[in-house]
């Protein structure tokens, strides 16, 4: 059995797990303050949140931690549930997606670990910690267009998988039903209660038909791979979720990075136009550059393929196999 640690953060973390887990041929349990339901786990396990302290008091440990806020009840609880977790239930490896302190944790537990990389300025203590403490990690990205250095020294038992999406292998869906001249992906790791200025782009291009799906518009799908496939131009984050669906279909797209702890989006971001996969916009355009935008779109995909997204759960999963052994 495979205990799998999800962050709650935003939806990608959970998306990413789930796809992992399908090609494990074992029992998966996750353990997660998120909403987390999917046929991928054997069983979800609830863990307590440590940070609904409004005041919370030495967090970082003396620079040594991320987040680990002193006499935390919820700190406190969520790691002994761990603790029992893998006392009671013994799994072969735990994967963690991600946490620094959940990972130090559980190899202080003599458990074998793997970690999810992250784009972005990981060249810190903490960080550099856990990568050591790792037995395997796993950087969901294609490793020849990014392969950051504060990763050299762990390039020994790093696997870069390409982008994992969880449509991946399904496929194409296209109908008019869907169709959009611009598709506009948010997530849900931003502030919801901030005004999408995408809101206003319908109106400002009447002759083009503007969707907008996500948490800004109050417009969340369960699964919105027939959007994406069936988009003309789909405007979406620099998430490692979000870049990963987009390159499962296909599409043409605008990526707009947002601000992430440790630069995260910008890195993909920054990735991504060197590569020349997508037009990166820092801010927001205007609406004749829109327009522009949309007219220079062809029938032609981007070179998606370079995203390495085909196969890439798999080879996560063939990663946590090995260590499980």
């Amino acid at each position: 059995m495979i205990g799998y640690y999800v962050h709650h953060q935003g939806r990608g973390h959970c998306s990413r797990s789930a796809a992992i887990a399908a090609h494990l041929q074992t029992d998966v349990v996750a353990l997660t303050s998120a909403e987390l339901t999917d046929p991928a786990f054997s069983e979800v396990i609830t863990l307590d949140r440590d940070d609904a302290d409004p005041a919370p008091t030495d967090v970082d440990a003396g620079g040594l931690l991320h987040w680990a806020p002193s006499r935390d009840a919820g700190l406190r609880n969520r790691m002994a549930r761990i603790a029992d977790f893998v006392a009671t239930r013994r799994p072969d490896a735990m994967v963690v997606d991600v946490s620094v302190e959940v990972t130090l944790f559980l190899r202080l537990l003599g458990v074998p670990v793997v970690v999810m990389a992250m784009p972005g300025a990981r060249d810190d203590l903490p960080h550099q910690l856990a990568y050591r403490a790792a037995d395997a990690i796993i950087a969901p990205w294609p490793g020849d267009l990014y392969r950051p250095d504060w990763l050299t020294e762990h390039l020994p038992k790093t696997v870069f998988t390409g982008g994992i999406s969880r449509f991946d292998g399904r496929p194409q869906v296209c109908h008019p039903t869907f169709a959009a001249d611009v598709l506009v992906l948010t997530g849900a790791g931003g502030d919801p209660g901030t005004s999408h200025p995408a809101t206003g782009l319908a109106e400002a291009l009447p002759d083009l038909k503007v969707v907008g799906l996500g948490p800004a518009f109050g417009t969340w799908v369960e699964d919105p791979w027939p959007f994406l496939c069936s988009a003309r131009l789909a405007v979406i984050g620099a998430g490692q979720g979000s870049v990963a669906d987009a390159a499962t279909a296909g599409r043409p797209a605008v990526v707009m990075p947002e601000d992430r702890p440790f630069a995260e989006q910008r890195a993909t971001a920054n990735t991504l136009a060197r590569s020349e996969l997508a037009l990166v916009a820092s801010t927001w355009p205007d609406v004749d550059r829109w327009r522009a935008i949309v007219e220079s779109v062809d029938d032609s995909a981007p070179m998606w393929s370079r995203w390495q997204t085909a196969g890439a759960a798999e080879r996560a999963a063939r990663v946590v196999a090995a260590v499980a052994r």
